[in-house]
Formats: C-alpha cells, structure tokens, sequence
C-alpha cells in the first residue's frame, strides 16, 4: 500500500520555542490486527489544546513557511519550561479522537470486517490524513452515521456518562457542572434528564442560561451575577449536590462551589459543630480553562477534597465490563443525547492559520472547531 499523509506535530524546544508544522508521513501495510482509517473528523477539544500549544504565550504567534507547508511559532515563557521538560525537543502528534473510513486491514477477521466501515477511534494522533490502529480499538458507527457525527463520540460522551457514574459510585444524589452550557454540558444535561439526577448548572452570562433552558435544564446559576453564592448555596440546599465536576481549574470558583456546599449543609444541622459539616464534598477538576491558580480557603470544614478526573483512568478504575455500558449508550444515542455541534471545519492547512489559532483556542461557549483532515 502505497500511501502517504499529512500529519499535525507539535514541538516545544529546549530553547522556549512552539512550533506547529504538517509533516508528511507514510502509511505502513497494516498487521494481521491492524486497520488503516482514513480521517474524515477530529474535533479541537480543551484536551487537544493542551499538546497542541502548550504553555505559549499566543501574543508571539508568528507565521513562516509556505502555504502547503505552513509553520507556526510561539515563545514558550521560562517559567513553563519545567512543566513541559518531558517534551522538549520531541515532535508530538496532536488529537485525541476522530472517525474516518477503514481504507485498508489486516488479514484477521476482526480487522476484515472493518473494511470498509465508518469508525470512531480515540487513538491519539487523530490530527492526520490517515490513522492506524488495533482494529480492537474503532469503534463502528451506525450505518446512517457520518464520520461527522462520530468524531466526538468519546472524549465528551463518556467524560458525561462517567460524572453520572461516579456521583452513584461515590454515594452522592446530585452533581455541580461548570461552563455547563458547553457541548459536554449539554450531553450532561441530557443524560441527568433521562435519568432523574439533579444537576446544578454554573454557568457565566444570560446567553448560556438561554442555551441551557432551552433543552429543559432545571438549576442554572450564573457566576456573573452579584447574587451568585447566594443562588448556589439556595439550589444546592434544594438538591442536595456534594459533587462538582469544574471545567474552569483555575481561580475561586472551585472554593465557591466547596464553600457554598459547607453553607447549605450548616444550614440543615441540628446543631453547631467547630469542624463543620461532616458530609463529604468533593470537586473534581476535570478541565483548565483557566491557567491561573486553584483559590482554596477555610470555610468547608473538614470534609471535603479537591482532585483531577480523566476519563480513559476514570474507565480503567470501573473496568471493561462497566465501560463497555458506557460505550454502548453513546452509540445507542448518538444522534441525540451525545450529538455535537460544529461551528467550523477546518483542514489542517487552515489549523495552522494564525487567526484560525487564536479563535479556536478562545475555548468560548458554542463555539467547536472540526478538523476535517482529508480536504
């Protein structure tokens, strides 16, 4: 099989430098196990942002290169380069996951009944004309699936599902969800629906609000407004929620979220007690779009935690069996409870346009990028 492909790298030097470039890179004949998936979608998450640009100060983006072949640079700040000294001078490929058409396989009956198919893989490296991976690993789509539609069908599906598990796992009866209008908290809006679970939605203007009422969400608060830890500690009373998963990581509102759980249950105790409320409340950050610093205070009592939740340790904690449930709800519901919404598709060309960059790496509420590495 004689293909060749273009590839999406990042690259951080040792000398505080970015750089993006498309690297062509050829295809191998698949292994006996193996599939070849040429990439139709791939969807520009937080996640992807993260190894796609690092640490880099945006301000010093600069453009070189040619228009086949663009290069991107950015000046990485000094004070980063210990957080990212693993990497250094190593060029990474970028994406999470993605869906595409099987164009070739390997000879086991696994891989052969892909051919083919359109799949979903979350595989890594999804930024590229072609993908080759474990036939094991894809994840085939409903036949009146696009690989549009199967692009972001783990990362955010999942992620949802997994916050629902876990609240059950944990004990809790209710979940907090911030930037909770985005695709994924839509998802989760959806699924606690259907479910009977109370969510509390935090959310950060009337134009978020509006997206949540719209698909019936039940408790928003908004972050903006002056009357906000009072709104909290009000719908938290009412629905009881000691778990919060935070998109946002940075800042206070991880402490206000903590603080206003400690409120609302001081307010139901029969009586004082100087260690403060003896229900446990937690707070997940799952997401950093917020760099600045977590703000921690002492007004929770003394239970209470703070952790970081990803989802693919997250599924190898609850085992195949359990995550084999997840998956299959997401492709059972794909068109509905898990469908996402793109306000742009972009080559890979186009990714590496310098006020493409900055857009997508804006991170704003209903806005999501795919990129469609075979235009």
């Amino acid at each position: 099989m004689a293909l060749e492909g273009l590839q999406l790298r990042s690259l951080i030097k040792k000398s505080g430098e970015l750089e993006l470039s498309l690297v062509k890179t050829p295809v191998a004949d698949p292994a006996p196990d193996e599939i070849v998936v040429r990439v139709e979608a791939s969807p520009i998450n937080p996640s992807d942002l993260g190894l796609l640009l690092g640490p880099a100060d945006l301000s010093t983006l600069a453009a070189s290169g040619s228009k086949d072949s663009p290069i991107v640079t950015a000046k990485v700040p000094e004070a980063y380069m210990r957080a990212v000294g693993a990497r250094a001078d190593e060029s990474m490929p970028v994406g999470n996951e993605g869906a595409g058409v099987v164009v070739a396989a390997g000879s086991s009956p696994e891989a052969q009944k892909l051919l083919g198919k359109t799949v979903a893989i979350l595989g890594g490296a999804m930024y590229a004309q072609y993908r080759t991976v474990k036939a094991q690993m894809a994840l085939p789509l409903p036949a009146d699936a696009t690989a549009a539609d199967g692009a972001s069908c783990f990362v955010n599906p999942l992620t949802a599902l997994a916050m629902v598990h876990a609240m059950r796992a944990e004990g809790h009866t209710a979940l907090v969800h911030t930037a909770a209008a985005s695709n994924l908290g839509q998802m989760l809006n959806k699924i606690c629906l259907a479910d009977g679970v109370q969510l509390v939605n935090i959310v950060r203007n009337d134009e978020q609000t509006k997206i949540l009422r719209d698909i019936g969400a039940k408790h928003i608060v908004d972050s903006s407004k002056p009357s906000f830890m009072e709104d909290l500690i009000a719908v938290l009373t009412s629905t009881g929620a000691t778990l919060a998963f935070d998109a946002i990581g940075g800042g206070k509102l991880a402490g206000q979220i903590l603080a206003a759980m400690e409120a609302s249950l001081s307010s139901k105790a029969g009586a004082y007690s100087r260690y403060g409320s003896s229900t446990h409340k937690q707070v997940y950050i799952y997401g950093r779009l917020s760099m600045e610093p977590t703000i921690l205070t002492a007004a929770y009592g003394m239970a209470w935690g703070v952790g970081g939740f990803l989802i693919m340790p997250y599924l190898q904690k609850i085992g195949p069996a359990e995550a084999e449930k997840l998956r299959n709800r997401v492709v059972a519901e794909l068109k509905t409870t898990f469908a996402s919404h793109y306000t742009n598709t972009i080559s890979l060309r186009e990714a590496l346009d310098l006020e493409t960059l900055k857009d997508y790496n804006r991170k704003a509420t209903g806005t999501k990028y795919l990129i469609n590495p075979s235009l």
